[in-house]
C-alpha cells in the first residue's frame, strides 16, 4: 500500500470512496467544499495497486495556535480493520509536523484516536461547537499545546454538516 498526496484526477474516485464509506453524501460534499474553498492543508490517499482504498483530509482551523482539523478519514468498506486508516492518519500527522503545525483536533471515537496520542483532556479547555466527550486534540510539539484555552472553529464547510 502506498500513501501519497491526492491528485485532481483522483477526485471522482475519492468521492465514490467517501460515499461508500459513509451512510450519506455529507462527507463527500464536505471534501468537495473544502477543496472549493481552498481549505485543504493536506489530503492523502492510500492506494493498493491502482485501487483507491483510503483518504484523509487535514484542514486549517481558526485557533489560538497553528491548528488543523483531522477528517474525514475514509477507508473502503472491504479494507476495514487492515491498517489503512492507521497508515493514513500517521502519514497525515507527519505531514502536519513537518510543515510546522502545532496541534490537530478531531471529533471521533476516543477508543480509536487515543492510539495516535489524541486526548479529550487536551481539547477540554477549548470552546468549540464540538466540545464534549468525542472532541480530542494532539499537540505536535512533544504533545504540548499552547495556549491550552481559546476559541476553535473548523473551516467554514463544516458549518453545513447536519
Amino acid at each position: 500500500m502506498i500513501v501519497r498526496p491526492e491528485t485532481p484526477s483522483l477526485s471522482p474516485h475519492i468521492r465514490a470512496l467517501l460515499c461508500a464509506a459513509f451512510p450519506t453524501t455529507a462527507e463527500a460534499d464536505l471534501v468537495d467544499r473544502l477543496r472549493q474553498d481552498g481549505d485543504v492543508a493536506f489530503a492523502l490517499v492510500a492506494l493498493e495497486g491502482d485501487a483507491l482504498v483510503g483518504h484523509v483530509v487535514l484542514s486549517p482551523m481558526s485557533a489560538p495556535m497553528r491548528a488543523l482539523g483531522l477528517g474525514p478519514v475514509a477507508v473502503a468498506p472491504s479494507r476495514h480493520r487492515q491498517g489503512v486508516g492507521r497508515r493514513l492518519i500517521e502519514a497525515a500527522l507527519e505531514c502536519a509536523r513537518a510543515d510546522g503545525w502545532e496541534a490537530v483536533f478531531v471529533l471521533g471515537d476516543p477508543a480509536y484516536y487515543e492510539r495516535f496520542g489524541f486526548s479529550v483532556a487536551a481539547a477540554a479547555g477549548f470552546a468549540s461547537p464540538y466540545a464534549g466527550p468525542y472532541f480530542m486534540a494532539l499537540g505536535l510539539n512533544d504533545g504540548i499545546i499552547a495556549p491550552r484555552t481559546g476559541r476553535l472553529d473548523y473551516a467554514r464547510a463544516f458549518q453545513d454538516l447536519s
